[in-house]
């Protein structure tokens, strides 16, 4: 009976750790949840030095002397911080990281969530337009693990070895 207890117990551990959120919660407690991305896109001035909670894929990272440059295309999040839905954003936000992260690991199509405090607004041309970003510098920031899709033989080949 003790046995069973304990397994039970760890397994609530487990699965209470598997439905936190990615951002710590010393952080996400000081997270102005009110602000909306299409508000923040709208108006980013009048959120300047508010600390907002953002999601979606990257598009380019940019090493530069005072640190990364992100461009992201912002998603809906799951309760956990996750990025969904990656074919629907309301737009783009840049995002500021203090310090070197590597291009190859933070590269196109990987999906981030990102804790930034709004800095204003870059302005930078987007194809023929110039698109106005919201512009964020990083206090956290977590990469998501890619999930790649199992590659699996289309028929069981040792069947046609006879």
């Amino acid at each position: 009976m003790r046995r069973l207890l304990e397994i039970t117990i760890i397994m609530a551990i487990i699965w209470l750790y598997g439905c936190s959120h990615v951002i710590l919660k010393d952080i996400l407690k000081e997270v102005d949840t009110e602000i909306t991305f299409v508000e923040l896109q709208r108006e980013p001035q009048a959120y300047r030095e508010k600390l907002v909670l953002l999601g979606g894929v990257i598009v380019k990272a940019v090493n530069k002397k005072d640190g990364t440059l992100i461009e992201v295309y912002q998603t809906e999040m799951d309760r956990m911080g996750r990025p969904i839905k990656v074919d629907v954003s309301k737009g783009r936000f840049l995002a500021h990281y203090n310090g070197f992260l590597d291009s190859e690991i933070y590269r196109k199509y990987r999906k981030v969530t990102i804790v930034g405090i709004v800095k204003g607004e870059k302005i930078k041309r987007l194809g023929e337009i110039e698109y106005h970003y919201p512009y964020l510098l990083i206090k956290d920031i977590y990469l998501w693990i890619e999930q790649l899709l199992p590659i699996y033989e289309p028929y069981p080949w040792s069947l046609w070895d006879y």
